[in-house]
């Protein structure tokens, strides 16, 4: 049988059903029809120009990202943004374009399970659960321990080196001695609560605003960068679709795509 987007979407929505996406998201097929044949899948976080021109060179005609190209309805393709652009492109060379976002991350064996993985987090549950959808069970953020009791400055010190973090912003670490960690990948302040709740003694996520910080109450709260939070996403795509399609050619993005520079 020969490998088509549909074939492709079909295992990825085994992994991460589209009815788990919040409301707000638009995950799914992005760019391309549904039967046409793949050779070749590129995986990244986001699909940027350079990301369409890196698929090009490597020919690859699916490109899997984590990060949706189309976010908001697209009223032309008249190239006057990267989104237009990039759907020109990849139209023009025959890409398709599909991406797993929210879905993925509130899927069992997600982003958010990578991460904790990445971590060494044991006994992970979720740490805002959400009713069965699309016949299982799904929900934000999870929480979990830590082998054993560390202390907060080698705790930030190997997140940094793990996830090959540029500059942590984090709350006071001294003295702290951490066990129990909750995380949300990307944008999960909407947690910080519902983590403290749960007796957290760190909450990890991408991105959090400033006040956000003064609600620390004695946890440590890290922001890694969203980018940065989510980078192993690429491999958890990678690693599933290697593993379902053996003879399938799957390539990981060589790109940094994270817009965010950083002075030091």
């Amino acid at each position: 049988m020969s490998m088509t987007v549909r074939r492709i979407a079909e295992a990825l929505e085994e992994l991460a059903p589209l009815p788990l996406q919040e409301e707000y998201d638009n995950a799914g097929l992005q760019v391309g029809l549904p039967g046409a044949g793949v050779s070749g899948v590129l995986v990244c976080l986001d699909v940027t120009e350079a990301t369409v021109e890196e698929a090009i060179r490597l020919g690859c005609d699916l490109i899997v990202s984590h990060h949706p190209l189309i976010f908001k309805p697209l009223k032309h393709v008249t190239g006057a943004t990267y989104q237009e652009r990039c759907v020109a492109l990849a139209l023009r060379h025959g890409i398709s374009v599909y991406s797993a976002h929210t879905n993925l991350d509130n899927a069992g064996e997600g982003v958010n399970y990578r991460i904790a993985s990445v971590i060494g987090l044991q006994d992970l549950e979720w740490l805002e659960e959400k009713p069965v959808t699309a016949g299982r069970g799904c929900g934000s953020g999870v929480i979990g321990s830590l082998p054993a009791p560390e202390r907060a400055e080698d705790f930030l010190r190997r997140l940094k080196d793990s996830f090959g973090v540029e500059c942590l912003m984090h709350t006071d670490a001294a003295g702290k001695t951490l066990r129990r960690v909750a995380l949300c990948g990307g944008a999960g302040s909407f947690l910080m609560d519902e983590a403290r709740a749960r007796g957290a003694d760190a909450f990890i996520t991408g991105e959090i605003s400033y006040h956000h910080f003064f609600d620390a109450e004695g946890m440590l709260i890290v922001a890694m960068g969203h980018y940065q939070s989510e980078r192993f996403t690429i491999d958890l795509l990678r690693d599933f679709l290697s593993s379902r399609f053996p003879d399938l050619r799957v390539e990981k993005t060589s790109l940094d795509t994270n817009p965010i520079r950083y002075t030091f």
